[in-house]
């Protein structure tokens, strides 16, 4: 088995990535290093809690000594790094926490794969690096220039460019994939698309910033992580894969299917004063990984939207679990459960 450390695997798509590479196959054991800050719970990854090809390491991607503890106590083959701030809205709030996770805790583990000679490095980044769209301008692409405009997306392109520089200046086997905006089961009821189900479910008012008209290109989350592994594993060090769900959708168009799909009234909509430097639109061209790696979208958004909504209806305890903040008991009993065996 090869060794894959996954940070930030508690998360939602780090979550997925390690359900996906658990699922079908016992080629990897996965150290999964995640702080269990507010995004982050052990429950969702469950299914594996027990399973001796999964270790939970707790710890602060940002911390080096427990970083470099970790390099010295596994043998590490490959590190995906998903552990990021990643909420536009906190980040214009408050830029810190950002910086300290998305910047220093990339150059944290850039540090560590140099110091020990990973195999590859996978930089799990965003569209929102290449700045906003206007309405009739082209999907992004990997030659697109790196022009961020809100203090996540400048955490997230600064790690990206200290990725890139490790590789080219160190000869550290780096990648980035960047992608679109997912969806599905185990989003953090912060973003989007969870706020917009949770609310509707409970007939409660459904805030949309500005009028709505803001574009987004949507794409299903185990779409995106089965991305991520074929690029840690056919992947050209050096390079950088987009990755995108071909759907793209208005904002108010998208709250309006979930409204349908739930059989509530589109009254609830309360358009709201529009957010700083809202961009207007992300759209991703991916035609490099389907060409270079094999890769497609295989979920309509129609399919995906319908299977995310049910999934929220019928998981009222992980929903009432994270809301009441128990994804800290959820370490205490992964921990208990361990000692037990």
């Amino acid at each position: 088995m090869k060794t894959i450390m996954v940070t930030g695997g508690c998360g939602f798509i780090g979550s997925c990535f390690i359900r996906l590479l658990l699922s079908d196959t016992n080629k990897y054991r996965v150290i999964n290093v995640d702080r269990l800050t507010y995004a982050g719970n052990l429950a969702n990854v469950e299914p594996y809690s027990l399973d001796d090809r999964l270790v939970f390491e707790r710890a602060d991607v940002a911390d080096a000594k427990k970083i470099a503890a970790f390099f010295k106590k596994y043998t590490i083959d490959v590190v995906v790094h998903f552990a990021a701030e990643t909420h536009v809205d906190r980040s214009i709030k408050d830029a810190s926490p950002f910086i300290r996770t998305n910047v220093v805790g990339t150059q944290v583990l850039l540090d560590a794969c140099r110091a020990h000679g990973v195999e590859r490095f996978v930089q799990v980044s965003t569209d929102e690096v290449y700045g906003a769209l206007d309405e009739g301008e082209p999907a992004f692409t990997e030659e697109s220039p790196v022009k961020p405009t809100n203090p996540y997306a400048a955490s997230k392109a600064a790690s990206d460019l200290l990725v890139n520089a490790y590789h080219h200046t160190y000869g550290v086997p780096c990648i980035i994939t960047r992608c679109s905006n997912d969806y599905g089961p185990y989003q953090f009821p912060e973003k989007f698309i969870p706020v917009v189900i949770l609310n509707a479910m409970d007939t409660k008012q459904i805030p949309v910033y500005g009028t709505g008209q803001n574009i987004r290109d949507w794409i299903f989350v185990e779409d995106h992580c089965r991305g991520i592994r074929i690029a840690m594993e056919n992947g050209r060090p050096g390079e950088v894969y987009n990755f995108g769900g071909n759907s793209l959708k208005k904002n108010i168009d998208v709250v309006k299917q979930i409204l349908g799909i739930l059989g509530k009234p589109e009254t609830l909509i309360t358009l709201v004063e529009d957010r700083p430097g809202h961009d207007f639109k992300y759209a991703m061209n991916f035609q490099k990984a389907t060409k270079n790696l094999g890769w497609m979208p295989s979920r309509s958004f129609d399919d995906g939207l319908l299977t995310t909504v049910a999934w929220y209806r019928e998981h009222a305890g992980w929903i009432e679990a994270i809301k009441s903040g128990a994804y800290l008991n959820s370490y205490r009993d992964y921990m208990n459960r361990r000692k037990q065996r």
